[in-house]
């Protein structure tokens, strides 16, 4: 499927009216006239009044209801745009290049909506937090050039900068939601001294910061504001992680300030790892963290950083709340399977479980009443396409696509919406394509952990060991990788030794003779056969084994145990223990782990619900020793 195509349909799939508490309409829009050649990205502005897309000669902005086409602005080589708040501006970003005459490329250019005319342009170099920020009012714009915050006011972009705060090392600048609007600078780790976050007023930059903390471990950082912007989250990583556990860096810490300087805690986060995700609630007064190595713990905390809620561990690094708070969504996507929990937030429990493999892109419609999870290119190449699920769990519809590139709702403010019923509404009936394109489900394949091949076979390192008790499918009762016989040797049985069709199982052949300390084999004594004796053929009393070994018959004997005249055990190839010995080894191990434990408990450290119950089990594994005379 064409760009052109791709972009049609996701400028259709956006549209959400129709019956309240329905399904969003599919059908295309009618008056919508898509791109003639391949587009780039398309984009709504925040309301949903206006939709874009770029291609490779211009930008073409839309009225979103109905399609009617406003504005052409004939500027090639565009990558990425966005809208103002209001829809009233609209920012375009293209690669830098250097110019002939040796000036500097402006490469961030702002237009307006409603003429075309181009009213500010500046140099911009990196694409990441490109773009200017603009208050909800759209009264004020910042950017961080050279460690200084530059501050315009849109109406007057003739004016050019109308404040500026000075901020050194500064890396990042957040803007925050709200009526009251707040900046938040962060300042990078740098030569021995702290990193540090100070939140400034927007209206005051030349004053004091009204709150900041410093930290280490700190090269950059994430800042998310709540809605109303009266506080942020502020999660600080490092590139490089100094113990090894993490090829992405390490994880500083996770604090919570208030914009006005009157509160600022260190999140608690009780499992070691990284921190996946994070989401405010709508309603600005609690969020969610997704944190520690895989399975990652879910947690729900107030305004004051104070646990409400645990969710248990899962296999999780998506957390999203619908525009009602009223949903929770859980998720694994990327390299995880794609199974997506959703929870009723007022009850707390658990609504429903849907499996989305392979998803890209996951988004709540504006009603919050429907999920859509799509899958795009050039991550995926292969079922490219968008499925629909209700919020109470069925698939509503699908639609495939051969290159899609970009999918999501058409913006609406909750405001303008009905709002989320008191309980859980039933789903409309599925579109025709959900019957249409339904197929047996895949079996989900068996995911075990990757090791290299000179750790094969050994023991894992205790970084890498699953904490919850279950142990591992490919593992033996010893904790050791078991390793699958070479492509036609014959298997293992029980006893350790290969079975051969057709031959007895109880005998053992005798082994080759030992070499001495210089290497050689012994040498036999005169007159001495294959059996150890004089005779050349098997001994009396002990059973013959032949073995057809390229045409020649070879033949092996055992020994006869003195007790029943019955052949003894073999130790195992493995480790030469019987089986006494590998069961109480395998107890003492087991209650090694168990002491490891109790130290931890008595070091104050939390532990988690399987390991209480393996200390619970002491008492067992010591009745076995005593029984196998161990004490």
């Amino acid at each position: 499927m064409s760009s052109q195509q791709s972009q049609q349909y996701a400028f259709r799939a956006q549209k959400t009216l129709g019956l309240v508490g329905g399904t969003p309409a599919y059908d295309p829009i009618e008056n919508f006239k898509g791109p003639d050649v391949p587009a780039r990205t398309y984009q709504y502005s925040s309301d949903g009044r206006l939709f874009a897309y770029a291609e490779p000669s211009g930008v073409s902005i839309f009225q979103a209801e109905g399609a009617q086409l406003l504005q052409t602005l004939p500027l090639p080589n565009i990558v990425e745009f966005n809208f103002s708040p209001r829809g009233t501006y609209i920012s375009t970003w293209e690669r830098p290049v250097k110019l002939e005459d040796g000036a500097q490329h402006k490469n961030l250019r702002i237009f307006s909506v409603s003429t075309g005319e181009e009213l500010a342009a500046f140099t911009q170099k990196s694409q990441e937090g490109w773009d200017l920020q603009y208050t909800i009012s759209e009264s004020h714009a910042v950017r961080l050039v050279n460690q200084e915050v530059q501050v315009f006011r849109p109406a007057e972009w003739s004016k050019g900068i109308v404040d500026k705060l000075k901020v050194e090392n500064a890396t990042s600048v957040s803007l925050s939601p709200g009526l009251n609007p707040s900046i938040a600078v962060f300042v990078a780790e740098k030569k021995g001294m702290p990193a540090s976050v100070k939140i400034y007023s927007l209206i005051s930059l030349a004053g004091a910061p009204m709150a900041q903390k410093t930290f280490f471990k700190a090269d950059r950082s994430t800042i998310k504001w709540n809605t109303i912007g009266t506080q942020v989250l502020v999660l600080t990583q490092t590139d490089v992680d100094q113990n090894n556990k993490s090829y992405y860096g390490e994880t500083g810490g996770l604090y919570l300030l208030s914009a006005s300087g009157t509160f600022d805690c260190r999140v608690p986060l009780d499992k070691d790892g990284p921190v996946h995700d994070l989401a405010w609630s709508p309603n600005s007064k609690e969020f969610v963290v997704v944190y520690g190595f895989m399975p990652a713990k879910i947690t729900l905390f107030d305004q004051r950083a104070k646990p409400l809620h645990e969710f248990g561990t899962a296999f999780c690094n998506t957390v999203l709340f619908n525009p009602q708070a009223r949903l929770l969504l859980l998720a694994g996507f990327g390299n995880l399977a794609g199974n997506v929990d959703i929870y009723d937030r007022r009850t707390l429990n658990k609504v429903t479980s849907i499996d989305a493999a392979n998803t890209s892109h996951c988004e709540w419609s504006p009603d919050g009443r429907f999920l859509l999870t799509a899958t795009l290119s050039p991550r995926l190449r292969v079922d490219n396409g968008i499925k629909i699920w209700h919020c109470s769990g069925p698939l509503v519809h699908i639609h495939l696509v051969d290159e899609l590139y970009q999918a999501g709702w058409r913006p609406a403010h909750v405001d303008t919406l009905p709002p989320f019923p008191p309980q859980i509404p039933v789903s409309p009936p599925p579109a025709s394509s959900v019957a249409d394109l339904v197929v047996a489900p895949k079996p989900t394949p068996v995911k075990t952990a990757y090791r290299p091949p000179g750790a094969r076979g050994l023991e894992a390192s205790s970084v890498y060991k699953r904490d919850d008790g279950t142990p591992s499918g490919n593992s033996t009762p010893s904790g050791r990788y078991s390793r699958s016989p070479a492509p036609g040797r014959p298997r293992a049985n029980g006893n350790g030794r290969r079975h051969v069709p057709g031959a007895p199982t109880s005998p053992s052949p005798v082994r080759s003779p030992e070499p001495d300390k210089r290497g050689r084999k012994q040498k036999k004594k005169p007159g001495e056969g294959a059996n150890g004796g004089g005779a050349k053929g098997p001994v009396e009393g002990r059973p013959s084994l032949e073995v057809q070994t390229n045409g020649k018959a070879a033949a092996a004997t055992a020994p006869m145990s003195p007790v029943n005249g019955s052949a003894p055990a073999t130790p195992s190839a493995a480790d030469g223990l019987d089986p006494i010995a590998k069961k109480v080894r395998n107890l003492s191990k087991k209650l090694k782990a168990i002491e490891e434990l109790k130290e931890k408990a008595k070091k104050g450290e939390r532990l988690e619900a399987t390991q209480l119950k393996k200390i619970d089990t002491e008492t067992e594994i010591r009745t076995e020793l005593a029984a196998l005379g161990i004490s």
